[in-house]
């Protein structure tokens, strides 16, 4: 593609998958929307600096969430030592009073999963909120099927650890 139908097409595909990116980066962010819309900017800028040889590639939404996890992984590793994980998420804008149950519950998830390492959020993220196979994961992560086996069983406790009794309190609401 030349010029105009390329952009034509990139426009397509980025109007299409921008709310995916930012929903996968807010996960990966543990919340920090601030963040998730810069990983979810970085990512259509790689994949429009892509596009023109995005035909060889199988499933170009897939490659973005894989683009996505891997610009993740790498500002992890490069995170400047000015800037400082807050010990509590603030509150949403628009929300007054104490949240129901459902925004709890979203909270207290999103918190959690902030308080897992970023190869533990990562490997989360992908097998259970974008649903990917273990080798899927493996692939994307860089890492063998066996690390990702191990990695999400950890992390899962991890997460029942922090989570104890308060996820079905709040669910049971």
């Amino acid at each position: 593609m030349r010029g105009g139908g390329r952009d034509e097409a990139y426009l397509e595909f980025a109007t299409a998958r921008s709310g995916q990116l930012f929903r996968s980066a807010c996960l990966l962010t543990g919340g920090d929307t601030h963040l998730a819309e810069d990983l979810a900017q970085e990512t259509l800028g790689r994949m429009y600096a892509l596009w023109g040889k995005v035909a060889r590639i199988d499933n170009p939404a897939a490659y973005a969430q894989t683009v996505l996890v891997r610009a993740f992984l790498t500002q992890r590793r490069r995170r400047a030592a000015s800037e400082r994980p807050l010990g509590e998420l603030p509150e949403p804008a628009g929300t007054a009073g104490r949240p129901g149950p459902d925004a709890e519950l979203r909270l207290t998830l999103l918190q959690a999963l902030g308080r897992l390492a970023p190869k533990d959020r990562a490997v989360i993220v992908l097998r259970y909120w974008e649903d990917r196979s273990i080798e899927e994961t493996a692939e994307v992560m860089r890492v063998s099927s066996a690390a990702v086996r191990t990695r999400s069983a950890r992390a899962l406790a991890k997460l029942r650890d922090q989570l104890g009794g308060s996820l079905v309190d709040l669910a049971s609401r």
